[in-house]
């Protein structure tokens, strides 16, 4: 396992019913989820809703994740931006916050060429001295980093891993710690002998999932088991169904920012019976 853990959850953001980041609902839910199989927490990332994050509250979230879990799990800070400089300060005031290691997805939307976002990185790396994990997830930027350039990234001091939520571009790269960007991309990046996932469903089977990487043999049993919860859980935006399927299990984050909105009734059954399914609304019941 590196140094990072293997199962890294990303995870929501809670606000209370005004929106507003929720600060104690934060700190319950990163205990919860360090009792129950993460290694460590991907703060501010997709599913933290950054995109809608003021940054004095995108830092809060930082600072609030190290000074309450440091030393009990990896805290890895979402500082991803297709602003080079915003992405600069926000690598540079989460490296002085204390987060373990650092998210840096490439420039969405703007969509820089190949020697742009080599360019784009090299100024990153120069603002840390944390190790930086790249996010090659095409289908939210615009732009896929093939397999070439990430190894040619991984040349740039500091530059650790990747979370490849490409699965096309599934191998393994010099220099490079793969993580899975994907929940279904798990076992396989697992099976490369690579070290974990950032991961969503670890929200609620981070002890399932804690299991593929302990029990190899078992591996391909414990993922086909959770194909249904990968497949029901895409029904919305996953911080929305996150979200969604925490409260009816009993944990309060509150609802999505715009423009995400809660799931309709369709929507929430879809949520609710994968849970049924899997016995943790019984376990919730009986919590309560």
């Amino acid at each position: 396992m590196s140094v990072l853990g293997s199962i890294l959850t990303a995870m929501v953001t809670p606000f209370d019913a005004d929106l507003r980041v929720d600060e104690e609902a934060a700190v319950a839910l990163m205990h919860h989820l360090l009792a129950h199989g993460s290694d460590g927490l991907v703060i501010c990332g997709t599913t933290g809703e950054a995109s809608t994050l003021t940054d004095e509250e995108h830092l809060r979230m930082i600072e609030l994740a190290v000074g309450e879990m440091g030393g009990q799990g990896t805290i890895v800070a979402g500082v991803g931006s297709n602003d080079t400089r915003h992405a600069i300060h926000l690598t540079e005031r989460a490296t002085e916050l204390g987060a373990d290691a650092l998210l840096s997805v490439n420039p969405y939307y703007n969509r820089p060429s190949r020697r742009g976002i080599v360019r784009h990185y090299e100024e990153v790396a120069k603002a840390t001295d944390k190790p930086i994990l790249l996010y090659n997830i095409p289908q939210r930027t615009g732009s896929d980093m093939p397999n070439d350039l990430l190894a040619e990234l991984a040349q740039i001091d500091g530059i650790a891993g990747v979370k490849q939520a490409n699965p096309a571009n599934l191998a393994k790269i010099d220099a490079l710690m793969i993580y899975a960007g994907n929940d279904d991309m798990l076992v396989d990046v697992l099976e490369l002998g690579e070290p974990g996932g950032i991961l969503v469903a670890s929200h609620f089977f981070g002890e399932e999932m804690r299991r593929m990487v302990d029990e190899p043999e078992r591996r391909r049993e414990i993922d086909a088991s959770l194909h249904d919860v990968y497949r029901d859980m895409s029904v919305v935006p996953l911080a929305v169904a996150t979200k969604a399927a925490l409260g009816l299990l009993g944990l309060d984050v509150g609802g999505p920012r715009l423009p995400y909105v809660p799931p309709d009734e369709r929507e929430l059954e879809v949520l609710r019976a994968v849970l049924e399914r899997h016995g943790l609304l019984s376990e919730a019941s009986v919590r309560a």
